[in-house]
């Protein structure tokens, strides 16, 4: 097993994708999660349920540019009730703890690990429906509030937690978020503010200044806060 000493820095930031197994063109995972996951999903089909991942692995780079069109409003920004906010009276601050909601500081995401991903389930959704990600779809009212139920029930056999399973003043309620723990944990203990400030330094991130002048207090709120996972996960021997 993955051991934090093996994790270099450009793991962490998403600047290499070497640990990498992709489960089809765009969507990448970690090697060491690929069995977990297997089993995951082909438990989940014997119940009918389809699990699927609508985004695994994000490089650097790519959070990124989700960060900086959010940045700018070429992308919208919603609060915790799925409401888009205007972004005209926001200090930089303000607007970067918007952002932070629901949007991981590139070098700070989950993501970058692999071992992170974000699931739903097809099979459970109209033809056309247009996923949105947002925690209403997974509620007991939601379409997919069979895959929820069942994950709530059955992930935890697998390895699997929801590191943000509930909001605790920091990133919302990501009811879609599966986290492989035994790799987690590792990259976790692994995390740098030192080595994201650098990375932040060198890149061209929008709001670079008022980002590092409140790092230690950004980590803090969004990057160190997450759920706990619960005591029943099984782990791999």
């Amino acid at each position: 097993m993955l051991t934090s000493n093996h994790i270099n820095p450009a793991q962490l930031l998403g600047q290499t994708d070497v640990h990498l197994h992709y489960v089809s063109e765009r969507v990448a995972i970690h090697k060491e999660m690929k069995a977990a996951f297997e089993l995951l999903v082909n438990a989940a089909k014997a119940d009918a349920i389809e699990l699927k991942i609508a985004s695994g692995f994000r490089s650097f780079d790519r959070q990124l540019m989700l960060w900086n069109n959010k940045f700018l409003g070429k992308t919208s920004i919603k609060n915790s009730a799925g409401h888009v906010i205007s972004l005209a009276h926001l200090s930089p601050l303000e607007l970067a703890h918007s952002i932070l909601l629901y949007s991981a500081l590139p070098g700070a995401s989950r993501h970058h690990w692999g071992c992170d991903i974000d699931v739903y389930a097809p099979n459970l959704l109209a033809k056309d429906y247009q996923l949105q990600l947002e925690p209403w779809e997974y509620s007991e009212q939601g379409p997919l509030a069979k895959l929820s139920a069942w994950l709530g029930q059955y992930a935890h056999q697998f390895g699997f937690y929801f590191p943000y399973a509930r909001f605790q003043g920091g990133v919302a309620e990501e009811p879609w978020h599966l986290s492989y723990l035994p790799l987690a944990q590792q990259y976790q203990q692994a995390f740098d503010v030192e080595l994201l400030v650098e990375a932040l330094n060198n890149s061209a991130i929008l709001g670079k200044h008022i980002i590092i002048e409140n790092i230690d207090d950004l980590a803090k709120r969004y990057i160190n806060n997450v759920c706990d996972a619960p005591t029943n996960v099984i782990l791999p021997k």
